[in-house]
């Protein structure tokens, strides 16, 4: 561990009310979880979900009931994380769009920690996975997990020797891979997951004490498919008494034609996840899924307790994006209705949040890297498109005009206020739903003429255009070594 000079050790930037009395800057511990929609009991998703440790971490700070994800798909959520600039802004807007190539320049979230003083540290997903996603010049060190040996810089949690035989019929979907959309509780303990060795290595640090400030992020990788996890999990939720989401028959009906082939998707439709009967052992397996990563998360949150640094820990959680499980006959994320844009984000600031508070405004993840600067009292980050929410943290019940924006690949867009969601798609097709009278999302308002005024007020939050596609990955060639890339000859 290295040490830091006094000066390096408060930075500059003015000591924010946070730290006033202290002699050091907070410590912050970022938790990321992947695919997890609002099933949780403080968010009250789904009536049968336990998940006692992010529930008992709400309880800690601010919860904020009503946060939207930046992108409904990994990359593009997690790059608008962690550089706090929008998919419109940055051009990536899918999976195979390595950010870095898209914004060589831009100074990462982790990055500007470091820059001012920190020592900052990760572990399991936080960038998208895969090789030349993870930035080295946003850590000081990363932990990685091989379990098949492989090459530092990635790890695998699609599949666990031996691999569980696919447990839904394959033949209904033949074109589809079952390893990238398949469930089974597997014959291995909670240690031999990777997700665990993440928890370890980050509630290790966390009972450490540390000369200078840290930044600590840990990314868990369920319940993203595949939904394999040890039985006991499984367990806690019998197949025969699952409650499944309420579906509406003819949901798809009033929809732009731009929305079918969004919701019917080849790799998992709804007709026949019923017909095959595996709606319930989807359903089951994905809440084996959040069980299991909140017992990982929960591993953490007691080495935070034990921490010498407990009480100067800025903690925030927030998942990439939502996920259906049905809803609007859809199958995972990739959508601009609330099921794939709604997601649990929650922060504790010691001596700015009260313990067991609400905020129901609704807010962006695009808000987090400006947040937690302002929180540790670093200097405002340059070209960002969120804004810092502290004043929400400080009081949860003040007016916030700010909309939360969500872009599914170029030109899609949905807009949500806390009364209205607006969705456009780049052909012009348009959604519009009163989220006060229709939660569900099943009434399209956006062909009535009493509303057109709401439809030009939502729309004044629009990107436009957004930037132009960034470059893809398979257009260019990355090399570990120098953690460069370059493009392809030809």
């Amino acid at each position: 561990m290295r040490m830091l000079s006094r000066r390096a050790f408060l930075g500059t930037a003015a000591t924010p009310a946070l730290l006033r009395g202290q002699p050091r800057r907070p410590n912050v511990l970022m938790l990321a979880v992947d695919d997890w929609n609002d099933w949780t009991g403080a968010l009250g998703g789904h009536p049968q979900v336990k998940t006692p440790n992010i529930d008992r971490l709400a309880r800690r700070g601010v919860l904020f009931t009503d946060a939207h994800t930046a992108a409904p798909i990994c990359n593009p959520s997690r790059t608008a994380v962690m550089t706090g600039r929008r998919p419109s802004t940055s051009g990536v807007y899918g999976n195979d769009q390595p950010w870095r190539l898209a914004m060589p320049a831009a100074v990462s979230l982790p990055q500007h920690f470091r820059n001012n003083g920190y020592r900052a540290v990760g572990a399991g997903k936080l960038f998208h996975h895969g090789r030349g996603y993870n930035d080295p010049k946003s850590w000081d060190d990363y932990f990685f997990w091989n379990p098949q040996g492989r090459a530092k810089g990635w790890f695998d949690n699609y599949s666990f020797p031996p691999d569980p035989e696919p447990k839904r019929p394959v033949t209904p979907m033949p074109s589809v891979s079952w390893r990238n959309f398949d469930w089974s509780p597997v014959p291995v303990r909670d240690e031999d997951m990777p997700d665990y060795k993440v928890a370890s290595w980050a509630a290790g640090l966390l009972r450490q004490k540390h000369s200078g400030p840290l930044f600590i992020g840990a990314g868990m990788f369920r319940p993203h498919i595949p939904w394999f996890v040890p039985k006991k999990y499984f367990d806690m939720y019998p197949l025969e008494s699952i409650v499944l989401p309420v579906v509406k028959e003819d949901d798809l009906a009033d929809v732009p034609p731009e929305a079918w082939p969004v919701a019917l998707n080849e790799e998992s439709r709804h007709d026949l996840m019923v017909a095959t009967g595996n709606w319930k052992k989807a359903v089951q397996a994905y809440l084996a899924c959040i069980s299991f990563s909140d017992a990982m998360l929960g591993r953490i949150l007691e080495a935070l307790e034990e921490s010498p640094q407990r009480d100067e820990t800025v903690v925030c959680l927030w998942s990439d994006h939502g996920y259906h499980l049905g809803e609007k006959w859809h199958w995972h994320k990739q959508s601009l209705w609330q099921r794939s844009t709604h997601v649990p984000f929650l922060i504790s600031a010691p001596g700015v949040t009260r313990p067991d508070t609400r905020c129901d405004r609704t807010v962006s993840l695009i808000d987090v890297y400006p947040t937690l600067a302002d929180l540790a009292g670093l200097p405002s980050p340059a070209g960002v498109d969120g804004a810092a929410l502290r004043p929400l943290l400080a009081d949860p019940k003040r007016e916030w005009n700010r909309p939360a924006v969500s872009t599914y690949l170029r030109g899609n867009h949905s807009v949500r206020s806390e009364r209205w969601a607006y969705i456009r798609y780049s052909g012009g097709g348009e959604e519009l739903y009163d989220r006060r009278q229709d939660p569900n999302e099943w009434i399209n308002l956006a062909g009535r003429e009493e509303f057109a005024g709401v439809k030009r007020e939502m729309a004044a939050s629009l990107p436009g255009a957004g930037a132009p596609d960034a470059p893809q990955a398979p257009a260019y060639q990355f090399d570990p070594a120098t953690h460069q890339w370059s493009k392809k000859a030809g």
